[in-house]
């Protein structure tokens, strides 16, 4: 992967009154790579995709892409980036083709041109087959496919997605992933995610920014992450273990190390500031208990950003976004009519 940084934010910050929706953020994106902004509704999010298209400016702090500044030159960014909004919006009564067509001339793509990069792209996101239905036929998955169509028509650099597989059947998040990862290892395109489904993420980010009531708060490859909670003693043990009985769960909580036990269904989960595995064993073994299973769970992506957020305070994390849920223009985007 290139070294090359593409998105960068410096001091990137955003109030509105007295609430701060983005805190002095520091961020670097390379060029090919897939990075997710994770954090829950009302984290920020939908703020800094808006400044760092051109949508809102910042209160204080700089965002460029491609050496773009995204508050002074808001036309070159639109120009390289394509955004994929949470609810792609298309007119319901004309087909996705026509839809396709409405937004190649908003691009100013000359006919033969316009045709070209619609048929390659719907063949691109597979929606060849529907691309003459009306577009209020669509299932959410094919909506979201012919987004991406629509995006790739202007051929950018950089692509912005908004919980692209919020909705999604499996089988449609199994697609839209698989497309993803294709749209940068193929197509060598900056891909930036942003969400709070953490299990689709995990498949598909090179890196992970982790945000909480505005500030990022870890920043990197997901086992990095893991291995960072560990070295600073922060361990999670899963065990099962037979006789299944509350004496266990006492044993457990006597140990030397041991700060937590709690029980999952059939499971027990162990959180200590050590490594327990070799500890807990003996345990078993001479209490007369049968392991039934035993492993530390580091690269769970919902357990690294549960741990952040205790590390960062929060216990409910979440505040008020202003500009979550909130429909914004992108330069060729339709509302639903």
């Amino acid at each position: 992967m290139a070294d090359e940084t593409i998105i960068s934010t410096k001091g990137l910050t955003k109030h509105y009154g007295e609430i701060t929706a983005v805190d002095h953020l520091d961020l670097s994106i390379r060029a090919g790579e897939i990075f997710g902004l994770l954090g829950p509704n009302g984290a920020g999010k939908t703020t800094t995709t808006l400044m760092l298209l051109g949508l809102t400016e910042p209160t204080e702090g700089s965002a460029q892409i491609a050496g773009h500044d995204c508050t002074r030159d808001p036309i070159s960014i639109k120009r390289i980036t394509g955004y994929l909004p949470d609810s792609v919006g298309f007119y319901n009564d004309m087909t996705g083709r026509e839809n396709l067509r409405f937004t190649a001339r908003l691009n100013n793509l000359d006919s033969k041109s316009a045709e070209e990069r619609i048929d390659a792209a719907l063949e691109r996101v597979g929606m060849t087959y529907a691309a003459d239905r009306k577009a209020g036929t669509y299932s959410r998955g094919m909506r979201q496919r012919l987004g991406i169509a629509d995006v790739l028509l202007k051929d950018p650099k950089i692509i912005i997605m908004d919980e692209p597989t919020i909705g999604l059947d499996p089988e449609g998040i199994h697609d839209l992933v698989k497309l993803i990862r294709e749209l940068a290892v193929k197509d060598g395109r900056t891909v930036l995610i942003s969400s709070h489904q953490l299990y689709q993420v995990q498949q598909i980010c090179d890196r992970v920014g982790i945000f909480v009531k505005g500030r990022l708060i870890a920043c990197g490859p997901i086992q990095e992450l893991a291995h960072q909670l560990e070295s600073e003693g922060n361990f999670l043990l899963e065990l099962e273990a037979e006789p299944r009985d509350g004496r266990l769960e006492e044993l457990l909580r006597s140990q030397e190390g041991v700060r937590e036990v709690t029980r999952e269904n059939e499971m027990l989960l162990i959180r200590s500031a050590v490594d327990m595995r070799g500890s807990v064993m003996e345990l078993l073994a001479n209490n007369g208990y049968s392991p039934l299973l035993l492993r530390q769970r580091s690269g769970d992506l919902d357990e690294i950003y549960r741990r952040y957020f205790e590390k960062a305070g929060d216990t409910h994390v979440g505040q008020t976004d202003p500009a979550a849920g909130k429909k914004r223009p992108f330069l060729h985007k339709k509302e639903e009519s």
